[in-house]
């Protein structure tokens, strides 16, 4: 989501391009860290959202409103943030290697001049970063969807896992190894999705605004560019999302699992739950998708200034 803004933190400032890779990975990551802070609650909605009504056409939320408003009812206001480490601990292994390798080939492809690459090229560059990412990420996925998803069960069906190491360590003992990959394909495909709709809806929809001559390029005109593409995004990854939040958060059923793949988890979602249900939780997958974003690009900026002021520049 912040492949632009890496590009833009790595390229705005000339002395930045020198820092070390590690410092790059590390503040891609920490970036998303602090982004998934503020918007982990719309998350929550999102998992719960795409889970409901599953298998049947009865829904337990009839909007996004109304499952915060159960949510908070139901479990309090630490309940919102169920899931919070899997969600920190994605954005550590996701976010961090998705920016690091971005921010690595984007400037292996800058020309001796300091040319940038073309926009074909950052696209595939965006696609490959995303997917590799999104396969270092998917145990802590894996874990995030199953403990955002707890709380809308019986007591008696609740997987209780008291944090994401726990989450991962229950996974591996009762369930194997693999499964830690499970739903790896759709992760994958969604990043790959994500990352090709947002590199051309953000550039294009900032070069409308900078040319409609009412915005300058600053955090506002970014802001607006991420929640236009992110309408972009939202609409074209949903589907590929909850085929990915479905096959993670499946139970096996007389030693079988619930779904074979993902095609069938789409067919069965549009039998029985209709053609819209793909698109469940929209409101609060987009309203994550933007803020986290330009959140992540401020955080990016404030420590790629502060490391240029107090390492680079002494």
């Amino acid at each position: 989501q912040a492949s632009t803004a890496t590009e833009r933190g790595t390229m705005t400032d000339g002395k930045a391009k020198t820092s070390p890779k590690a410092i790059k990975f590390l503040f891609g990551g920490l970036a998303g860290m602090g982004a998934t802070v503020f918007v982990q609650p719309l998350d929550l909605v999102k998992n719960r959202m795409q889970l409901s009504g599953q298998g049947s056409k009865a829904r337990e939320y009839k909007t996004s409103f109304h499952a915060l408003v159960s949510i908070l009812r139901n479990e309090g206001v630490r309940g919102i943030y169920t899931g919070l480490s899997a969600g920190l601990l994605r954005q550590a292994t996701y976010t961090t290697t998705r920016l690091g390798i971005y921010t690595v080939l984007f400037e292996k492809m800058t020309g001796a001049d300091g040319r940038p690459p073309n926009f074909l090229m950052k696209a595939l560059i965006g696609m490959t970063a995303g997917a590799t990412g999104a396969f270092v990420g998917t145990p802590a996925e894996v874990a995030l969807i199953r403990m955002t998803a707890d709380g809308r069960l019986p007591a008696d069906q609740r997987r209780g896992y008291t944090n994401v190491f726990n989450a991962l360590a229950r996974i591996t003992r009762e369930e194997g190894l693999t499964t830690l990959w499970r739903g790896c394909i759709p992760t994958m495909a969604r990043a790959v999705v994500v990352n090709a709709a947002q590199l051309a809806s953000y550039s294009q929809s900032k070069q409308a605004l900078l040319e409609s001559g009412y915005f300058n390029d600053d955090i506002l005109c970014h802001f607006c560019a991420s929640m236009i593409s992110g309408l972009v995004t939202t609409a074209a990854s949903m589907p590929v999302d909850i085929v990915k939040t479905r096959i993670q958060n499946m139970r096996m059923i007389d030693g079988k699992p619930e779904y074979k793949n993902g095609l069938e988890v789409l067919v069965r979602v549009v039998g029985k739950e209709g053609f819209f249900s793909l698109w469940k939780g929209f409101t609060p997958y987009y309203a994550r998708l933007g803020p986290h974003t330009v959140l992540t690009f401020i955080f990016l900026e404030q420590m790629n200034k502060l490391y240029k002021t107090y390492v680079l520049d002494r």
